[in-house]
């Protein structure tokens, strides 16, 4: 079916009668909060209108949007096109404006997420990659090239760390990961069905989890078993901002530097050892 070009308000109120009492709440709260709603989990939206995920997708389903990211979308589209034209920002009609403009918002996303951060919930982690024998980092889409990033940050401390690509060979990695491993997810939404899926297999397995998220309560929030939030927010039609990326890689070194602090012999020495092994590599 074709999405595009609808006015996602106007086919709410046009569908609002055949909605049943607890989709109507849903969409009465979208109609008066709809520039909020496209930063907003499933589970977020869910909690507020006082109903089931389920409920949410239905909702979705019947204003005829294949579910609730495609929602967002159209609600992110209502927002362009209705919003005033945005504030000039000081100095931003230069390229040296528009970099100090861009550096500002990086800036505050590193700022967002240090504000999240649980020492407990870092420790639990930590301790985690500490007692596994394997930490399985993976992710999809940009959330992929995270995964491998924190994958190469934490092996030049330890052998430990792995990513796998393909999300079919992730599936199957995590199948067959021993039970003394540790699955490390990237999902800046916690919505993907693969990261969903992933989570499931390990959970069924018995197999530990930290998740790195924008989203307390989202899907994947609720399976796994350690969650860290990084900040900065992005509507649909931003996909994988470079804020975002900072944010992660803030997490990430939140992480590395506990794990190092805790482990300053080990780390030490392989951090000399790879330093030796590159030294040949550079001119």
């Amino acid at each position: 079916m074709d999405e595009q070009g609808i006015n996602i308000l106007e086919r709410i109120h046009a569908s609002y009668y055949q909605l049943t009492a607890a989709e109507r709440k849903i969409a009465d709260f979208v109609v008066a909060n709809f520039a909020r709603v496209q930063f907003m989990s499933i589970t977020q939206l869910a909690e507020e209108c006082g109903t089931a995920e389920a409920t949410v997708s239905r909702f979705c389903r019947n204003l005829q949007l294949k579910g609730f990211n495609a929602f967002k979308l159209e609600l992110a589209r209502h927002t362009a096109a209705g919003a005033a034209p945005p504030l000039p920002v000081h100095g931003a009609d230069t390229v040296l404006g528009r970099s100090r403009a861009a550096g500002a918002v990086s800036v505050d996303a590193v700022r967002q997420t240090v504000k999240l951060v649980d020492p407990a919930k870092v420790l639990g982690a930590v301790q985690l990659f500490e007692q596994a024998g394997q930490v399985l980092c993976i992710g999809s889409g940009g959330s992929m090239i995270m995964a491998q990033e924190f994958t190469h940050l934490f092996s030049t401390v330890s052998s430990k760390f792995q990513t796998v690509v393909d999300s079919h060979l992730q599936m199957s990695a995590v199948a067959t990961m021993d039970t003394g491993g540790v699955l490390v997810l990237l999902s800046y939404s916690g919505a993907t069905t693969g990261g969903l899926q992933i989570l499931e297999l390990a959970k069924s397995r018995g197999i530990p989890t930290v998740l790195v998220t924008r989203f307390n309560k989202s899907p994947a929030a609720k399976l796994a078993d350690v969650v860290l939030l990084c900040g900065s927010n992005e509507s649909p039609f931003q996909l994988g901002t470079v804020p975002a990326k900072i944010a992660q890689l803030v997490v990430m070194d939140i992480l590395f530097q506990e794990y190092c602090q805790r482990n300053r012999a080990e780390c030490d020495a392989h951090i000399q050892a790879v330093a030796a092994a590159l030294s040949g590599m550079h001119i």
